[in-house]
């Protein structure tokens, strides 16, 4: 006889713990009310505006046609290994082997093996609150904890070498930093980052440092954490400074003695990255793709400068110059405590869509938006004109 409560699937108990991301629920009002023939200013989504860099695009077609759609070795072809070493060496100054770098079906497939490797069931990881919502969920994924520690604009929204330090605990394992950061744009003092290094391998952990908006600072020059530790686990991405996000592609560098484990995990997980990718992925370090690249950072810088002081004239409180990325982390308690309803009612209302901050964390996270900015200026400024509307209204 059959049981129905028994035939039921089960799914594992870490789905609990695993949030919706909250933005696609934005995002997937903002397409239907596109689809009715609303104008919907999209400032939810982070990811570059405009047109993939002409050597990137050619050398995904000609790879297309040269049949490179294989399965490649399970830490990337040789020839973007080697060129990643070389991008380290030409813009960082900092000599990174290539025997250390392992390129991944993105940032994202970067840190899931970062945490597998390092995380048994049960480790804490120490990272920011707010961050990057995947953080804790991959920390999750593999049945360990992440402590997410509050932080504020008194430390940049980002961690410090005393606030690792007291937080600190028998089961911790790992501290995770994100500089520049999302969702705010902040990076961390690079004094500061080294500290916190020095406090993690006192204690015997391990410092992962998401790197992936590096290439989009703004004041400030891009500092890795190679400089000055060679055990350290760094997450890259071609998705943001590259502008190839749909590729999904990034790259992990970790210490020479971690690297088998890192290959056998990502060939069971995803066996390799897409060849096609790869070879695309090479022109994306070319000079004339670079000089691409930096054209539209120095768009992004524009787009901020333009948008940031809009925000703070309309109710916005912004108390922290984002530095990097193409984000704004903007408190709205003066014009809501509920940041998600917020973001609804915007969309709904005014045809803006905005990120809610409960995607980010829990602390104070129905107080923020995040706003993510790489469009063009005119489309800003409608914007924050519809913004101001709503507002007043």
């Amino acid at each position: 006889m059959n049981h129905p409560e028994r035939l039921q699937r089960r799914v594992s108990a870490r789905m609990a713990d695993i949030d919706t991301f909250h933005v696609v629920a934005v995002v997937t009002r903002a397409k239907e009310l596109e689809a009715a023939g609303r104008s919907i200013v999209n400032m939810a989504i982070g990811e570059p505006d405009g047109p993939i860099a002409d050597p990137i695009a050619e050398a995904g077609i000609r790879a297309i046609r040269a049949g490179l759609v294989r399965y490649t070795g399970g830490l990337g072809i040789p020839e973007l290994r080697r060129a990643l070493a070389g991008w380290y060496q030409s813009r960082y100054g900092v000599a990174v082997p290539t025997s250390r770098i392992a390129v991944m079906p993105g940032s994202s497939g970067a840190l899931l093996v970062a945490m597998g490797v390092l995380v048994d069931p049960g480790d804490e990881v120490l990272m920011a609150d707010p961050s990057y919502p995947a953080n804790r969920h991959f920390v999750r994924t593999v049945n360990g904890r992440a402590v997410c520690i509050p932080v504020g604009a008194d430390s940049g929204y980002q961690l410090t070498a005393d606030l690792v330090e007291r937080h600190w605990s028998p089961r911790t394992r790992v501290v995770m930093l994100a500089t520049p950061s999302n969702p705010t744009g902040t990076l961390i003092d690079f004094d500061e980052m080294r500290a916190i290094h020095e406090v993690v391998r006192a204690r015997g952990g391990v410092l992962v440092v998401d790197e992936i908006y590096h290439g989009l600072t703004y004041g400030r020059p891009d500092r890795t954490a190679l400089e000055f530790a060679d055990d350290v686990f760094i997450i890259n991405s071609f998705s943001k400074y590259f502008g190839m996000t749909g590729w999904r592609l990034g790259w992990l560098v970790a210490p020479e003695d971690c690297m088998h484990d890192v290959e056998k995990l990502a060939q069971n997980l995803f066996i390799s990255s897409s060849e096609l990718a790869q070879h695309a992925a090479l022109a994306a370090l070319t000079p004339e793709a670079v000089a691409f690249h930096e054209q539209r950072h120095e768009a992004y810088r524009a787009q901020r400068d333009f948008l940031l002081p809009r925000l703070r004239e309309i109710g916005f409180d912004i108390p922290v110059e984002p530095e990097g990325a193409f984000y704004i982390y903007a408190n709205c308690s003066k014009l809501t405590q509920d940041s998600y309803g917020f973001c609804m009612d915007v969309l709904e209302h005014a045809g803006v869509a905005i990120a809610p901050g409960i995607d980010f964390g829990t602390h104070r996270a129905a107080e923020h938006v995040r706003f993510s900015y790489p469009k063009p200026i005119p489309v800003l400024a409608e914007g924050v004109a519809r913004l101001e509307r709503f507002i007043k209204r």
